[in-house]
């Protein structure tokens, strides 16, 4: 209902508006709040738009989920809920298997950089990847650091601790964590600081920048650093409909603002890392360093789990095989990630 009545007085307010034809008002969505990491991100995509257009494109973002949702974003982008939105398909109730799990399937590439490009080979070579998106248009795709396991007030020192701990993860990572004795659970990140507060949940799979971003120290006060792979999705995006209104000029500075857009979200979360460190020190986190001998452990199991996950999406019709191999193909030693000669 709240959300119902946001966007009536939205409609309403652009009603009476005495806009200049010939600018052009994009409304930009998001669950973070402006000074989010993400967000900060966002503001320079924005400022890079308006310039490039001369003006003649302005975005006008609604932040703190005032429009979309973490699981419904995708279809309500699709009918106009917004103009442009922060998506998480990782989320979704349904329509984007392959998007979900192909997250698994990082193993080697450390970087955001490496991540999106990697993404990029597989997308290339696999007609799913479009399918999964279709009725909206890309306008960027998101990587991000790499997470270790933040915990409430048990510390994990070896991989045996997660026994019987209620932990909140990326799909990617349910079964690894299962495996583990662990109890894991899917939920979107804006819900974790107030299941931790409350013990509903031991922890969860994040980096460190959360202690910063999502203030988790406040309710959280280890964290063990394990490095755990990290997949990239396509996390910002324009309905097709409000697209295909856009004048060709329009596009054009949306598809040559999609690589500025990655690349402030790749900068911004790397700043955020430092930030993120510092906070957990001021406020007393213990951090714990996992040994290499659970690190091979940890990675065995993601890569066993990447096979079983992909093998599982030919219930839906779907070959998670041919996507786990371009993405095992195109990752060269060094964090570097190829794919020209695999697509």
């Amino acid at each position: 209902m709240r959300r119902f009545l946001l966007i009536s007085l939205l409609l309403l307010a652009a009603c009476a508006r005495q806009d200049d034809p010939a600018v052009t008002e994009l409304v930009y969505a998001s669950p973070y709040t402006p000074g989010h990491t993400f967000s900060r991100a966002d503001q320079a995509w924005m400022r890079y738009v308006e310039t490039e257009s001369g003006g003649t494109l302005k975005v006008r973002p609604i932040w703190s989920g005032g429009l979309l949702s973490a699981d419904q974003s995708m279809t309500e982008l699709r009918h106009g809920v917004a103009d442009i939105g922060l998506i998480t398909p990782i989320y979704a109730k349904g329509g984007s298997h392959l998007l979900r799990v192909q997250t698994g399937f990082y193993a080697g590439a450390e970087t955001p950089q490496a991540q999106v490009l990697l993404y990029r080979c597989m997308e290339a070579a696999i007609s799913q990847f479009g399918l999964e998106m279709q009725g909206l248009v890309p306008l960027a795709v998101q990587g991000g650091l790499m997470p270790g396991i933040i915990t409430r007030d048990k510390p994990v020192r070896s991989l045996d601790d997660l026994r019987g701990m209620r932990i909140r993860a990326p799909t990617e990572l349910l079964a690894v964590l299962h495996d583990l004795g662990a109890d894991p659970v899917n939920m979107p990140m804006g819900e974790v600081y107030s299941a931790m507060a409350k013990g509903v949940i031991d922890g969860v799979i994040a980096s460190a920048e959360t202690f910063k971003a999502l203030h988790f120290g406040e309710v959280a006060k280890h964290y063990a650093m394990l490095d755990i792979p990290r997949g990239a999705y396509p996390a910002r995006a324009m309905g097709i409909e409000r697209w295909n209104r856009l004048s060709p000029e329009h596009q054009a500075i949306l598809r040559r603002a999609i690589p500025v857009w990655e690349a402030a979200i790749a900068e911004q979360t790397l700043i955020s890392l430092g930030e993120g460190t510092q906070v957990a020190r001021e406020e007393g986190v213990a951090l714990t360093q996992i040994s290499a001998q659970e690190q091979t452990r940890f990675r065995k199991l993601y890569d066993r789990d990447a096979e079983r996950n992909a093998a599982n999406l030919a219930r839906f019709g779907i070959d998670g095989r041919a996507a786990l191999a371009v993405a095992r193909a195109s990752i060269r030693p060094g964090n570097r990630v190829d794919c020209k000669d695999k697509i």
